[in-house]
């Protein structure tokens, strides 16, 4: 049997390194790990960006799996390469799903002002975020927040607010915790929901995210 062909891609700022704890069977499925790559420029489409990241999948009609802004993306995605089912997890299909607090943020353009400095320098932030007690988090979130280049950031954060798909696309399927406080799950429609997941819930409830993808992708 031909295994399933599964492209990844990681939240904003994030490297392959988030789906390590996802359990799913390497005799039914292929793995491919997406990175983002550099934008072309602050105001490349992202239309043209997801087109861009299509040319690394090589597999025809594969799955794509999304986290948070990788669920936009392989939803951008999906217009080029014709999955045969989307899935996203901590993510948002429509603009609707947006908090207010990022509508507000694209209307007074506050994005501009976003610190990307805390990111690509993380290291030396850290300390004064999270305090000498909380040096293992801290190490935890260098290890996953491994993609710091300013333009990429800035490209990523405008791209998140400005996003404005209207009708979700076809094939997808909606992974959501209860507790994540990005996109809360009152704006959500149409979710598999996961109790107590928070908006980091990939590293978290792995067992449990890996469980619904093999459901979903074998029923």
């Amino acid at each position: 049997m031909k295994k399933i062909p599964i492209y990844f891609v990681p939240g904003l700022a994030a490297g392959p390194e988030i789906f390590e704890h996802l359990e799913l069977d390497p005799e039914k499925y292929s793995f491919h790990y997406l990175k983002w790559i550099r934008p072309l420029a602050l105001e490349e489409d992202i239309d043209n960006y997801a087109c861009r990241m299509s040319d690394e999948v090589k597999e025809k009609n594969p799955v794509l799996v999304g986290v948070s802004f990788g669920g936009i993306m392989v939803q951008e995605m999906a217009k080029f390469v014709n999955p045969r089912k989307v899935i996203i997890i901590s993510s948002v299909k429509n603009q609707e799903e947006l908090p207010k607090k990022f509508k507000l943020a694209k209307f007074t353009k506050v994005y501009k002002f976003f610190p990307t400095k805390v990111i690509t320098n993380f290291e030396e932030y850290a300390q004064y975020f999270l305090g000498k007690s909380l040096k293992k988090k801290a190490e935890i979130y260098k290890k996953y927040l491994s993609v710091r280049g300013e333009k990429y950031l800035k490209w990523s954060i405008y791209n998140v607010l400005k996003w404005e798909q209207i009708n979700p696309v076809k094939n997808i399927v909606h992974i959501h915790g209860t507790k994540d406080n990005v996109f809360p799950l009152k704006h959500i429609k149409n979710a598999i929901e996961i109790k107590g997941g928070t908006h980091i819930m990939i590293l978290t409830k792995a067992k449990k995210i890996s469980k619904i993808i093999d459901e979903v992708l074998t029923c």
